[in-house]
């Protein structure tokens, strides 16, 4: 993986009024990358990641109890190698059932390989996936190969009309919530998933999963639900 730091010059010519000086924490996540080529470059407060294959990219922290999710996000088309209009996915409420206590054990394992994703327990939603044709809703019930895909990660709910799907180069606004026994997925302010969890179920970690493709993320914020108005 290559991390890149640019200069001032470089800020201000890809992104017009942007302030430097804050830092997009890299720190706080853990990439899982099948190609080893990721290249995910710091501009101010927000990571440009261009991803080659697979790719997930792991919050460190734990969310547990209520908690909320946001962040913006953009599938960026300007003629890049990867610059692709499709998948923007996200896994949250994850962990491994082989390792409880301990969720980055087979980090290096998985490694990125959407398959290996299987042996977790987790919510996934892929915005615009199959070449922007299905946006879908999936929970993963942390099972093993040989199992049907129907039992280890069933699909909840599935949109396939244009209003959503992806666009390119627009700014996504996604709310992930787990409050109240309930799960909800909501997008530019349309709740898409909604699906009741039991006491503790959402409990794990969020990532934002890419395949193939060049995406802009920023303004990543993790609340407690005691803490919203």
């Amino acid at each position: 993986m290559r991390l890149q730091l640019l200069l001032m010059q470089l800020l201000l010519l890809v992104f017009p009024g942007m302030e430097a000086g804050t830092s997009c924490r890299l720190a706080d996540w853990v990439v899982e990358d099948s190609s080893g080529k990721v290249e995910i470059t710091c501009i101010g407060d927000t990571m440009d990641i261009v991803s080659p294959d697979g790719l997930s990219l792991w919050y460190k922290e734990r969310l547990t109890g209520d908690y909320e999710i946001t962040y913006r996000v953009q599938v960026v088309i300007e003629n890049g190698r990867y610059d692709r209009l499709s998948d923007l996915n996200c896994f949250w409420g994850a962990g491994d059932p082989r390792h409880p206590d301990d969720f980055f054990a087979r980090s290096t394992w998985r490694n990125g390989e959407f398959k290996n994703y299987n042996t977790l327990s987790l919510y996934y939603v892929g915005y615009g996936g199959n070449e922007n044709g299905t946006t879908r809703f999936r929970e993963y019930h942390g099972e093993y190969y040989g199992a049907d895909d129907a039992k280890i990660k069933p699909i909840l709910k599935e949109y396939t009309d244009a209003a959503h799907l992806l666009k390119a180069n627009h700014w996504y606004e996604v709310k992930i919530r787990v409050k109240n026994g309930c799960t909800t997925y909501t997008m530019d302010g349309e709740e898409l998933f909604s699906l009741p969890v039991a006491d503790g179920r959402g409990n794990g970690y969020f990532a934002l999963r890419l395949w193939q493709n060049h995406v802009r993320f920023t303004d990543f914020k993790v609340v407690n639900i005691d803490n919203l108005k």
